[in-house]
């Protein structure tokens, strides 16, 4: 299990802070694996971190692939779907 602390866009924290968005798409470049924990931190643009944050488990991982032979879901390689339950 491995934490990642995340920097997360208000339009999408909040969903995921209210527990409304239960996923998250990211660019796959921290090797994300179940059971890794994501500590999302709000940032805003303007004013850096807002002090809200929340901590997630991922729970599945739909990973973007480039082999022809494999079903295409539209994601591109490098990316993952994360399927996100709480964690305290």
């Amino acid at each position: 299990m491995t934490k990642h602390e995340l920097k997360s866009w208000p339009e999408y924290f909040e969903p995921i802070f209210n527990n409304i968005k239960r996923f998250e798409l990211r660019k796959n470049d921290r090797n994300f694996q179940v059971g890794d924990i994501i500590w999302l931190r709000e940032w805003d643009k303007d004013n850096g971190y807002t002090g809200r944050s929340c901590k997630r488990r991922v729970t599945y991982m739909l990973e973007g692939i480039q082999d022809t032979s494999q079903p295409y879901w539209g994601l591109d390689q490098g990316y993952a779907i994360l399927s996100l339950e709480d964690w305290a």
